[in-house]
């Protein structure tokens, strides 16, 4: 899109960069959408309207439309998210061995969709090109909606269970009956109040520097590679082990998330972030790109997961929806800043690869900062 609409790599970022506006927004606005109407209506609702948004970005070239687009599809996709986010942690606190691991699940579910794009992508626009057909990128977007499609009439046919198993109005509570002073402290943590803020910062703030540090390689890792001169069977390889890697990534941290109750987990996967996203600023050999993307996929959902696991340990289950809110709302503002900066380095002297230094420093910065997130119960106690 950016070669054939002959974007600048500032407004290229600025796509992405207005698509997290959208999902700051929604992630405002989806703990009110929870109370009105329950988890799984909103999941499945923003599934479809997100499905329709994205077959709309085929149809735009201008500018100011597709940042339009691009900014409702954040809102829905952040209710998506977000409602996801609170089904699996209810369904985690009934098999608590396993949280962990379901919690990885869901966000690792992502790896298919990164997946399957490698595989669609391409396969659309190369049709799209032997028909001589104009914009080959719109097919692609065509072909991921209709995915998106199939995906979300799944959800609607299983909607049933989904109420069965984890009741919209009864939210599941893993506080035992005889610590109810302990669970009336953490009430009183809730992270809409001022003192909540503070003990929750470290943990928002590393968070926030995820937002800002892992956008910049994911918007600009394959434009990196084609700069390359990596061939497009190497940038589809490429793509699809990215998102095996975060398939098998639920399993791999499972242990890691259920240990620690502090920010200490999003700091170990913000660190190896970091080096994942250097890499590419320091090489270009092919086993060193393709390494990249392996471990980058391999971790950067679980940062997701683990901001989840730290709202659940730290929690009552009554305030699941808005902990994970608060930490989608600093991640949304920093996606914000994160492309957009990104593609003006990139404009300027030292390309992308300066670019990918500056995210790569925002993800390291971000492991020192939530290292000092303790357990909220050991700062209230």
């Amino acid at each position: 899109m950016r070669e054939d609409l002959s974007w600048t790599y500032t407004l290229a970022g600025a796509m992405n960069t207005f698509n997290a506006f959208g999902y700051l927004v929604g992630a405002l606005l989806t703990p009110w959408a929870l109370r009105r109407w329950g988890a799984v209506r909103v999941l499945l609702v923003g599934s479809i309207i997100a499905s329709a948004l994205m077959a709309m970005t085929g149809f735009f070239t201008h500018a100011l439309y597709l940042l339009l687009q691009r900014f409702l599809a954040g809102v829905a996709s952040a209710s998506v998210f977000v409602s996801g986010g609170l089904l699996a942690a209810r369904l985690g606190a009934n098999m608590p061995s396993q949280s962990g691991l379901l919690l990885g699940i869901y966000y690792g579910g992502t790896g298919w969709g990164i997946m399957i794009s490698a595989v669609c992508v391409p396969a659309a626009m190369t049709m799209a090109d032997a028909d001589h057909l104009p914009h080959t990128w719109a097919w692609a977007w065509w072909c991921l909606a209709f995915v998106c499609a199939l995906i979300s009439a799944a959800l609607y046919v299983i909607r049933s269970h989904l109420n069965h198993w984890m009741p919209e109005l009864s939210p599941v509570s893993t506080e035992p009956t005889n610590h109810h002073q302990e669970s009336r402290r953490l009430d009183d943590t809730d992270l809409s109040t001022s003192p909540a803020w503070r003990v929750w910062a470290a943990g928002l703030l590393g968070y926030g520097l995820f937002g800002v540090g892992y956008i910049g390689y994911m918007t600009f890792v394959v434009a990196v590679l084609r700069e390359q001169g990596a061939s497009a069977s190497n940038i589809t390889f490429f793509y699809a082990a990215l998102g095996l890697a975060v398939v098998a990534s639920s399993r791999v941290w499972a242990g890691l998330l259920n240990h620690y109750k502090g920010g200490q987990a999003l700091a170990i996967l913000n660190a190896l972030l970091s080096l994942a996203t250097v890499i590419p600023a320091i090489t270009s050999a092919w086993p060193a790109m393709l390494l990249s993307g392996i471990l980058f996929g391999g971790v950067f959902l679980s940062v997701v997961a683990s901001t989840t696991a730290m709202v659940k340990h730290n929690l009552p289950a009554s305030q699941w929806a808005t902990g994970i809110s608060a930490f989608t709302v600093v991640f949304a503002v920093g996606q914000i800043v994160g492309p957009t900066v990104v593609g003006w380095i990139a404009d300027g002297p030292g390309g992308l690869h300066r670019g990918l230094v500056f995210s790569a420093v925002a993800l390291l910065l971000g492991a020192f900062v939530a290292w000092q997130q303790k357990p909220l119960n050991s700062q209230t106690s």
